[in-house]
C-alpha cells in the first residue's frame, strides 16, 4: 500500500496552511495520505482562550472540503478536525475520507492537560470507542496524539481487526520565555531531557507495533509556534514522523526540522506472517486482566 505522511509547518493562517496541505497532497503518489493533528490551524492549546472555539464553527464545511480533496486525488485521507458538537461540547476528531466518501471518524479519547498542552479546556473526551475504520485500503486503527501513550488503545484496535495503527500528533519541546528566567522550564528542556522525551515517544509506539504485530504510522507537525499569552516561549514541534513495520522495523523516518512528504510502501500481508512467528495474541491470559478495568489495583 503506497502511503504518504504529510509533515507540515503552520503557515500563519488557516487559508495559507490548508493551501499548502493541498499542494503537498497533490504531489503524493499514494493510496493512503495521513495528515498531522489539528492540521488546519496553529496548535491553539498552548493556553486557554475561549476565542479559539470559533475555529470549530466551520466544522461541517471542513468535512465537505476534505472529502472533495480525497475525491479529486482518489485517495483515502486521514484528517484531524476541531469538531463542534453543540455549544460547550467540542471534540478533537479524526475524519477518514475514502475517495470522497466519509468512511468513519474517531473522537480523541485520552485528553492531556500539561503546560503548553491544555487540551482539557477545549476537548470533551471521545465517545466513539476504539473502532477500526473500514476503507478501500484496509481497516485503519485511527487514534490521536495522547492516545499513543496507552497500550490499551492500540491493543483494542488490534483485537477488533485493525490492519495498521495511525496516530496524527502534535508534540514538541516547550520553549522557555525569552524575557524572564524560568528555572523549572529550563531544567526540563536541557538537550538530554529533550532527547529522552523524543526517544520515549518513538519507543512506546514502536512497542505497539511489536506487541500487536501491526504497522504503525505517526505524523507530527514541525516548526516553532509562539505562545500568544507569553507564559511560554512557545512550542518547537520536533517532526520526526515515522512508520514502523509489524516487527518494529523502521520503514521510514522524517527529519526533525523540515516539512516533508514521507512516502513508504507498507505490506499489510506481513502482519499475518509475523503473528505466526510471534503469536502474542494467542498467549494472552485474558482471564487474569480484570485489574485493567480499575484506576489502580490497590484492592
Amino acid at each position: 500500500m503506497k502511503t504518504a505522511l504529510i509533515q507540515q509547518r503552520y503557515c500563519g493562517s488557516k487559508e495559507a496552511t490548508v493551501a499548502r496541505t493541498v499542494e503537498m497532497i497533490e504531489t503524493c503518489n499514494a493510496e493512503l495520505v495521513v495528515l498531522q493533528e489539528l492540521h488546519q490551524s496553529e496548535y491553539f492549546c498552548k493556553h486557554e482562550d475561549t476565542r479559539y472555539f470559533d475555529y470549530a464553527e466551520s466544522y461541517r464545511d471542513d468535512i465537505a472540503f476534505w472529502a472533495d480533496v480525497s475525491k479529486k486525488q482518489d485517495v483515502v485521507l486521514v484528517t484531524s478536525l476541531f469538531e463542534k458538537r453543540t455549544d460547550g461540547i467540542y471534540h478533537n476528531t479524526a475524519y477518514v475520507f475514502d475517495k470522497g466518501e466519509v468512511a468513519g471518524r474517531y473522537r480523541k479519547m485520552h485528553i492531556p492537560d500539561d503546560p503548553g498542552f491544555y487540551e482539557k479546556f477545549y476537548f470533551t473526551p471521545g465517545d466513539t470507542g476504539f473502532e477500526p475504520i473500514e476503507t478501500s485500503v484496509g481497516k485503519l486503527g485511527v487514534l490521536v496524539c495522547w492516545d499513543q501513550w496507552y497500550p490499551e488503545a492500540a491493543r483494542i484496535m488490534a483485537l477488533k481487526g485493525a490492519q495498521l495503527l495511525i496516530y496524527p500528533t502534535a508534540i514538541g519541546y516547550l520553549e522557555c520565555p525569552k524575557e524572564r528566567h524560568d528555572p523549572l522550564c529550563e531544567a526540563e528542556n536541557t538537550p538530554e531531557e529533550r532527547r529522552k522525551m523524543r526517544e520515549a515517544w518513538i519507543a512506546v509506539q514502536r512497542g505497539h507495533a511489536v506487541a500487536n504485530g501491526l504497522p504503525v504510522i505517526t505524523v507530527n507537525r514541525v516548526g516553532t509556534e509562539e505562545d500568544p499569552s507569553g507564559v511560554l516561549g512557545g512550542i518547537r514541534f520536533w517532526g520526526n514522523s515515522f512508520v514502523f513495520g509489524p516487527q518494529g522495523e523502521l520503514l521510514a523516518e522524517a527529519s526533525q526540522e523540515n516539512e516533508e512528504i514521507l512516502e513508504v510502501d507498507i505490506d499489510l500481508a506481513a502482519s499475518a506472517e509475523v503473528r505466526k512467528i510471534w503469536p502474542f495474541l494467542r498467549d494472552r491470559r485474558i482471564e487474569a486482566y480484570a485489574c485493567l478495568q480499575k484506576r489502580f489495583c490497590d484492592t
